[in-house]
């Protein structure tokens, strides 16, 4: 795709960990359209074709999200750490390419919700004074040693300014 593109890639762990917290949103999402056919379409007499079309939606916002979306964002993610930059490629429609200055990075952190806590996985967040990026889905082993090479990284780039 480009030219000295990022060689890194997430743990492949992501696919079930996305696969579930895309599965469990969908859980949650059908819920709508279920109480409109349980509740309001029987107090209010209103069609219920409405929540028939609301669960179809669901389910193919579903499966876009537990399944085909994942495969996308684990061949799409790349990342590398190097000596002067953090370089960032993420995009499944829209391919974006971030270069992220040591000079410019003010603090790193990881963090997990449930889902990705009980695969090992987490997401390094990399916070410069505009905005804040991230790497999602390493292992717990892998987050932990690029935060610490950042952050030595950060240290020498401090140094030589």
């Amino acid at each position: 795709m480009f030219e000295n593109e990022p060689n890194e890639r997430i743990d492949p762990r992501a696919l079930k960990s996305w696969f579930i917290s895309g599965f469990l949103l969908g859980l949650v999402l059908l819920t709508i359209p279920l109480s409109y056919i349980i509740l309001v379409s029987s107090v209010w007499n209103l069609p219920v074709q409405w929540g028939w079309i609301g669960i179809v939606a669901v389910a193919i916002f579903t499966v876009w999200s537990a399944v085909v979306a994942p495969r996308l964002r684990i061949r799409f993610w790349r990342y590398e750490i190097r000596k002067d930059e953090i370089d960032i490629q993420h995009g499944i429609f829209i391919v974006r390419r971030t270069l992220i200055p040591m000079v410019r990075v003010q603090h790193v952190d990881t963090e997990h919700g449930p889902v990705m806590r009980s695969f090992g996985l987490a997401t390094l967040r990399i916070s410069t004074a505009a905005t804040d990026h991230y790497i999602p889905a390493l292992s717990k082993g892998k987050a932990s040693e690029l935060m610490g090479e950042i952050a030595s990284l950060t240290r020498l780039s401090d140094e030589d300014v």
